[in-house]
């Protein structure tokens, strides 16, 4: 019996081992010609398998890329890319830094630090009072992200201050959303709210329904 255990393995499994019999077949075409027609049959043969992926970004790069990974590297075809090496498939990425700089409240995030740090360089007039009051409208709905209590608006106020350095003062009538209106928008809803949602449309519905037939014409 021919069991797969026994076969060689796939490298790519998600093709299947008829695909994988094309591309060694490829390898055996000695017409350069006739192989990179061949080469570019199988690659719409391996595209029609994930017609779902069509619109990624560099789809066609992908599929050329896992034809020369099931033949091992080993298969001289014209790809309009540039060709793969294990060394390269096998290429650690490079190592991203983690940010070292310092936050000052977490809840803010860094940020909004930075949205404070650019909203001190702007000059005095309407655009730099939006960006203000934009800032601590979000600055209070952090707070009470991690702190569900009531915070007075003077606190928020005071850490604009802060972040900037003195350099950001906000205006006296400014009035940010009262604490209970943002709890309130960001709370989940209950089951019971939920079933009154349903029943009224339902009812909604069903009203909607016995006027249409009650208009309807009465045969005789």
């Amino acid at each position: 019996m021919d069991y797969n255990t026994s076969r060689k393995k796939l490298a790519l499994p998600e093709y299947g081992r008829h695909v994988l019999k094309m591309v060694e077949h490829l390898k055996t075409i000695e017409d350069r010609e006739k192989r990179n027609q061949q080469a570019k049959a199988i690659i719409a043969i391996m595209g029609s398998m994930n017609p779902h992926l069509r619109d990624v970004l560099d789809f066609k790069h992908k599929l050329w890329d896992h034809l020369i990974i099931m033949s091992d590297f080993d298969i001289d075809i014209d790809s309009p890319y540039v060709i793969p090496t294990p060394e390269t498939l096998n290429e650690k990425p490079n190592r991203i830094p983690y940010p070292q700089s310092k936050i000052v409240y977490k809840h803010y995030g860094k940020t909004l630090e930075l949205l404070i740090k650019r909203a001190a360089e702007y000059e005095e007039g309407e655009e730099k009072k939006a960006l203000m009051s934009l800032i601590a409208n979000h600055m209070k709905k952090s707070y009470l992200t991690w702190n569900r209590e009531a915070v007075d608006d003077a606190v928020i106020f005071q850490d604009i201050k802060e972040l900037s350095r003195g350099q950001l003062q906000i205006m006296e009538d400014l009035k940010l959303p009262e604490t209970r209106d943002i709890l309130y928008k960001n709370r989940p809803k209950s089951n019971l709210q939920r079933r009154n949602k349903n029943q009224k449309r339902d009812n909604n519905f069903r009203s909607h329904n016995n006027q249409n037939y009650s208009n309807q014409p009465k045969g005789n």
